[in-house]
């Protein structure tokens, strides 16, 4: 009998053959209108942005504010680039156990070859914004570069805790990202292409994670579910904000005070990022007494 995630997963192989994407070839790069400016005032962070949102920012000079948007842009796209490396060796540890020519198999390389054009896109971006200013870019920290290999390993020996560091690092910036896309004031066409390449592809990606919990978590033993619902809030929490808050690089750069980066408006961000997730975990029976302890102590309950 198939599964609702088998058909899904069938489904979504589907649209990864009748839509994809090329780094290069579909976006024109080297267009006029592509050009990146460190001056441009489309760089600048509007409202919808915790900072851009602060007197403190909207007191910086244009050109300022202008190239603070772009540093922003690029440390994301960077750290976006390193968080999928660590995704995709997770993934093709995932793919080593699961059946030859099954659907999840094929599925997942998919999904492989579709972040790999993300990297490509990201790392294009950055080449072409230090060639336009110099810009220090963080990357993960250190911290998570040394637990990379624990988590590649989970995508083999505990996938579902591995899906979970999935949606903490995909599930953030797709928030954003759509919200973006959906205001009112226009991004970069650069920048606007490649967030409309990247939510179409992720909502596969993120489709396929939920899913997979959906079908795995209930069956796990009660030892796995607990830890799942203790660990679960401990990678979100840890990578909402990782994804959203901007490196200490740029904090010191452009001496952004504590209070700025530490705004409630902060806070309500990476709430609404972690939104679906939670209600997931909620619909998973993670959300126990331990689980919301974990959720409220690490400051991510709603």
């Amino acid at each position: 009998m198939i599964t609702d995630h088998e058909r899904l997963t069938e489904k979504l192989c589907q649209m990864s053959v009748a839509k994809h994407y090329d780094a290069y070839q579909d976006i024109a790069w080297d267009s006029p209108e592509m050009k990146i400016d460190p001056t441009d005032p489309r760089w600048e962070l509007g409202a919808e942005d915790p900072i851009g949102a602060t007197e403190w920012y909207r007191s910086l000079p244009p050109e300022t504010r202008a190239r603070f948007g772009l540093h922003r842009t690029a440390a994301a796209m960077k750290l976006g680039w390193q968080f999928e490396a660590v995704l995709k060796s997770g993934l093709l540890e995932h793919a080593a156990q699961l059946p030859e020519g099954s659907t999840q198999a094929r599925y997942v390389y998919h999904e492989i070859v579709e972040e790999s054009q993300h990297t490509l896109m990201f790392m294009e971006f950055v080449r072409r914004a230090q060639a336009a200013t110099p810009l220090v870019l963080p990357g993960l920290p250190k911290r998570l570069r040394r637990a990379a290999r624990r988590v590649v390993a989970m995508g083999r020996n505990f996938p579902a805790l591995f899906f979970i560091f999935v949606l903490g690092g995909e599930d953030p910036i797709d928030h954003v990202q759509r919200t973006a896309l959906a205001g009112d004031r226009e991004p970069h066409p650069l920048v606007k292409r490649i967030m409309q390449i990247h939510v179409t592809e992720e909502a596969r990606h993120i489709a396929f994670a939920r899913s997979y919990l959906r079908s795995v978590v209930p069956k796990l033993s009660a030892a796995r579910r607990l830890w799942l619902s203790i660990a679960a809030p401990v990678i979100l929490g840890f990578m909402g904000r990782l994804m959203l808050r901007p490196g200490r690089v740029i904090i010191d750069e452009y001496k952004i005070p504590q209070e700025v980066i530490e705004s409630p408006g902060h806070r309500a961000r990476v709430l609404a990022s972690l939104a679906k997730v939670r209600e997931l975990c909620q619909d998973l029976g993670l959300l126990g007494p331990t689980g919301r302890f974990f959720w409220k102590t690490l400051g991510i309950a709603a």
